[in-house]
């Protein structure tokens, strides 16, 4: 059976390359694990056990209030609540957890400046600290009545021109090209002395929908360009992809989720029918330079929180790191300018901006943000929209439970039972979502099942409810009314349900 499955993975992948415009070559590099390692027989069937979707809906399932497992945190609601450490962290790891809160928070200089261990922004660049972006460790927002596109930015990227592009594609050695101008992403601050790339002009339409019993909803579809831009125009081939900054919580479980695991639910050739092809993100560890499982992202881009953390300090901050050693940060040999401009290297520091330590600190502060409980799990109306949400069709792919590894490096993360609402796979979510560009071997219609815990808090932690990867849903019924492609039936399903029913799903995601 195992050999069955790795033919059928090989296969699938080989077809999807090829659709993709990518050479077929691209399979022969996968060898991802399609059974788990790290568990007895014993301790397989007990996780198959206590994984299977439920079909009880008269109460809640054991421990689903604790999220995270023993990881969860159980402190009062607030705006605070996803700024705690991991509940199971051992006391002598706190310190780490508060450093690379610090350096989380800092605030980064444009060099040279007598801060030397806080220079090097930029030059170009998008926010002057992890923060900046994540707000109380929680979601982004579009700028809404203002020009301030903190916690957004656009993804910039091109398909390959020659054949060594189309190799690096294929070889996984990128997961797209950037515009030869302006680099993988548009840069809306500059240090001084620096023009900035341009800026993200957003227009929306209204769209009406109306639902069962004749409710109608208006969606504003988004319009995205640039305008101010310093350095000539883009690339003609150069799509523009808007993308918020995700919320930070149960990021190391995420990664300590086994790959197989993950995989077991990828049917990208949809052979049982049901109309859902999540396919897998295969991209490679940065760190390693092997091929990897991509988990993060809003593509599933990056396979680990270190290559997250590296990504954002090089492309939104400017910093270097070991990973992205590039000073200069998204600065293109076009930008000569930028090119010339200081650094913020310490040789007696190090050969980056963000020597080893820093990278390794933010990592683990990254990794160990605690997953809040449930709030009324057990609640009748809660329960109703949960049986609703499985009804439905959501739980297809918002896949609501795994237990991870026994193998983990960090042993707060070891074996335990997490429900985070996704399957971490790539799926067509349609032609109204649609960016236009791939990543990898996501399509420009594909993205990652985003994980569901901790969305009910969204308003507390963020000060908003703003959805989806750019956040044009005011709520969470505009996001799921914003569902096509695979999602299609389950959005439909949510469409035709009676007002209250639907109040009832909304509120078991509020409960998340």
């Amino acid at each position: 059976m195992p050999d069955q499955r790795a033919r059928r993975l090989y296969f699938s992948v080989a077809l999807l390359a090829t659709l993709a415009g990518l050479p077929v070559a691209l399979a022969a590099n996968f060898d991802l694990p399609l059974k788990r390692t790290d568990l007895s027989d014993a301790d397989m069937k007990r996780v198959a056990d206590v994984t299977r979707p439920t079909t009880d809906f008269s109460k809640a399932e054991p421990y689903e209030a604790m999220q995270a497992g023993a990881a969860t945190s159980i402190d009062p609601v607030t705006e605070d609540s996803f700024s705690h450490i991991s509940a199971n962290i051992p006391f002598e790891e706190e310190q780490n957890f508060r450093l690379g809160n610090a350096l989380f928070k800092k605030l980064w200089v444009s060099a040279p400046s007598s801060t030397q261990a806080s220079d090097g922004l930029g030059p170009l660049f998008n926010a002057r600290s992890c923060m900046s972006c994540h707000v109380n460790d929680g979601r982004g927002k579009p700028p809404e009545g203002g020009v301030s596109t903190t916690s957004m930015f656009l993804r910039l990227a091109r398909t390959p021109k020659t054949p060594d592009e189309e190799k690096a594609i294929a070889d996984a050695e990128t997961v797209n090209l950037p515009d030869p101008i302006y680099g993988h992403q548009l840069q809306d601050l500059a240090v001084p002395g620096l023009a900035t790339e341009g800026r993200m002009k957003i227009s929306y339409t209204e769209k009406p929908v109306t639902l069962s019993g004749g409710e109608v909803v208006s969606l504003r579809a988004p319009s995205y360009s640039v305008t101010d831009l310093a350095y000539g125009p883009l690339d003609p081939a150069t799509t523009i992809s808007p993308r918020v900054a995700p919320a930070m919580i149960g990021l190391g479980l995420i990664e300590a989720i086994a790959a197989a695991d993950i995989l077991a639910h990828a049917d990208p050739d949809d052979r049982d029918g049901d109309g859902i092809s999540g396919k897998a993100a295969i991209v490679r560890d940065h760190l390693t330079g092997q091929i990897a499982l991509g988990r993060f992202g809003w593509k599933a881009q990056n396979a680990t929180v270190r290559d997250q953390s590296a990504d954002a300090f090089s492309n939104d901050i400017g910093i270097s790191t070991p990973d992205r050693p590039d000073a200069h940060g998204d600065c293109t040999d076009a930008e000569t300018k930028c090119r010339k401009m200081p650094t913020g290297v310490q040789k007696r520091l190090g050969n980056e901006e963000a020597p080893g330590p820093v990278l390794d600190l933010v990592t683990f502060y990254s990794a160990n943000l605690a997953v809040p409980a449930r709030r009324k799990a057990s609640f009748a109306d809660t329960l109703r929209g949960k049986q609703l949400f499985y009804q439905s069709g959501c739980a297809s792919c918002h896949v609501p439970k795994f237990v991870t590894r026994r193998d983990t490096a960090e042993k707060a993360q070891s074996f335990q039972l997490i429900w985070p609402y996704s399957d971490f796979l790539l799926h067509d979510m349609g032609d109204g979502l649609s960016d236009g560009q791939q990543v990898g071997l996501a399509s420009g219609r594909e993205w990652r099942t985003p994980p569901l815990w901790g969305i009910g808090l969204t308003r507390t932690v963020s000060g908003h409810s703003f959805f989806l990867h750019d956040g044009r849903a005011r709520n969470l019924t505009e996001a799921i009314l914003w569902h096509g492609g695979e999602a299609e039936k389950a959005r439909d399903a949510f469409s035709s349900l009676p007002k209250d029913d639907r109040e009832a799903l909304i509120r078991f995601l509020e409960s998340l």
